[in-house]
């Protein structure tokens, strides 16, 4: 009796497999931790907390700050967003207005609605160079083993671009990016984080911008 012959499954058919078996344990999370996250609705960071009321950061000028992704305000594609939504990859930017002189520039992503008591809201920042006006940084730039950027831990001790990934249940949260403009060559010191970071700039900011975006589970 003749065997049947076995067809290899293509990539195209072992990436829908994937994509379907990824689907379905994000939407057994979600299940999960819907509960968790209607219970924690009104616990939020806020807009209090946010490093744009930090005083080092005041700046005489603004940065335009935008992306082809998606506009101010308006919602972040699931491609831009972490496991169980999307596929963590950063939004690709563009700015107009970073002043000439600029040596760095810090980015920072920023979860305005994250529940934890613990959590400063910070997801991601990195310290890049610059040369000031108009630049653009394209989709996936920011990943963790890209030698142009310094990257900062966050509270957790993690570095690299940690996309937003709302808790399911607890409503739509806003995610800042913060584009600062540092007249300085400055490098952070080794195994920093921002609340380090951020009293070294006193008066070597010179302009910044914000970009926000909204998502939910």
């Amino acid at each position: 009796m003749k065997r049947p012959s076995l067809r290899r499954p293509t990539s195209e058919e072992l990436r829908h497999a994937a994509a379907r078996a990824q689907d379905g344990a994000g939407r057994a999370i979600t299940s999960a931790l819907t509960p968790l996250g209607s219970a924690l609705r009104s616990r939020r960071v806020g807009d209090a907390r946010s490093i744009a009321h930090r005083p080092e950061l005041d700046a005489p000028t603004t940065i335009l700050v935008t992306s082809p992704a998606f506009a101010d305000g308006q919602e972040i594609p699931a491609r831009h967003c972490g496991p169980g939504i999307g596929e963590s990859i950063s939004p690709a930017l563009a700015w107009d207005g970073v002043p000439t002189g600029t040596r760095r520039l810090l980015i920072v992503l920023e979860d305005l609605d994250h529940p934890s008591a613990r959590h400063t809201g910070i997801l991601a920042a990195a310290v890049l160079e610059a040369t000031g006006a108009e630049g653009a940084l394209p989709e996936g730039w920011f990943s963790r083993d890209n030698p142009a950027l310094t990257w900062l831990k966050d509270y957790r001790g993690r570095r690299g671009y940690i996309a937003p990934r709302p808790l399911p249940g607890h409503g739509a949260h806003r995610y800042v990016v913060h584009v600062v403009a540092i007249d300085t060559p400055i490098t952070p010191p080794p195994g920093s984080d921002l609340t380090e970071l951020v009293p070294m700039l006193a008066g070597r900011v010179t302009a910044r911008g914000r970009l926000t975006g909204t998502r939910s589970a």
